[in-house]
């Protein structure tokens, strides 16, 4: 099969999304999205989705303006907060289109007029996935700025995996088309609501999963065997699921010392060396 007849059903709609023209009807009459399924609490189905030959979610630059020790919150905006409000909502699934629980995302952007806040944390936040996969932003249309498209960063990293780090797009944005980083399969599906917007992207990651297995399942951190570990640094702890670490906080794991960069709550598969987005070594 040659290039051209790779492209997937999601490739193409948000092309003709990006470029403002109907997308082919054929294209659009398929199955349901993941998300409808996995709205009923089952693990979704194999859909044209994630399953017709789409990768995993692209990664893009990171930028100059990534801060860790972003505080975890699901909103980034208070009543005061200028700008048209915008709810981001979606899903993250692994290669086998089974949604991934406890999966963090940390999200940074401009404010309504195209500035960074460099000094504290705002328009900057962190969550979590539920069981379900899904997650849910409350923030405001970022404001552009000189050489690029309007845009919103984050990172995604399913517990225990490398860190995913790419970038958000809104349709029919003019500059869409002199952005150089731009592109279009990180589009998301944007409408109006009342005064505000409401915007949907789910995120496949490059982990394996098998289709027919069911949603994967996290271990009860209260049964779980900590891992053991050599030495302490001074001040710091032994690592172990199931403790609550404040961003600062130091621990040892296999001999070595590890300072926590973002509040959570330890959990297997997320020990400091497989979480680089949480955990910095000494």
């Amino acid at each position: 099969m040659d290039e051209e007849n790779k492209l997937s059903r999601k490739t193409v709609l948000k092309a003709a999304i990006a470029a403002g023209v109907a997308a082919p009807v054929a294209l659009i009459g398929g199955p349901a999205l993941a998300r409808t399924t996995v709205a009923t609490g089952q693990a979704p189905a194999l859909t044209p989705y994630c399953d017709d030959g789409d990768d995993p979610t692209i990664p893009q630059t990171e930028g100059p303006y990534f801060k860790p020790n972003s505080p975890q919150r699901t909103s980034l905006v208070t009543p005061g907060t200028p700008g048209t409000r915008l709810t981001v909502s979606g899903y993250v699934f692994g290669l086998g289109c089974l949604p991934i629980a406890r999966a963090l995302l940390d999200f940074w952007q401009a404010d309504v007029n195209g500035a960074y806040d460099n000094v504290g944390y705002t328009f900057r936040g962190h969550q979590f996935t539920n069981d379900q996969g899904a997650f849910s932003l409350s923030t405001i249309v970022p404001g552009l700025y000189p050489g690029r498209t309007r845009h919103i960063h984050v990172k995604v990293q399913a517990p225990g995996r490398p860190v995913l780090t790419t970038q958000l797009y809104f349709p029919n944005e003019p500059r869409n088309n002199t952005d150089t980083i731009f592109d279009p399969r990180l589009l998301m599906t944007v409408r109006d609501a009342g005064t505000a917007k409401e915007a949907a992207f789910d995120f496949v990651l490059n982990v394996p999963q098998t289709p027919t297995s069911t949603r994967p399942t996290t271990s009860n951190p209260t049964t779980s065997n900590p891992p053991t570990s050599t030495s302490n640094p001074p001040g710091g702890t032994t690592w172990a699921a199931g403790t609550g670490y404040s961003a600062g906080a130091r621990v040892t794991y296999s001999g070595r010392g590890y300072v926590c960069l973002q509040a959570h709550t330890a959990q297997p598969g997320w020990e400091p060396p497989s979480t680089p987005a949480l955990w910095r070594a000494e």
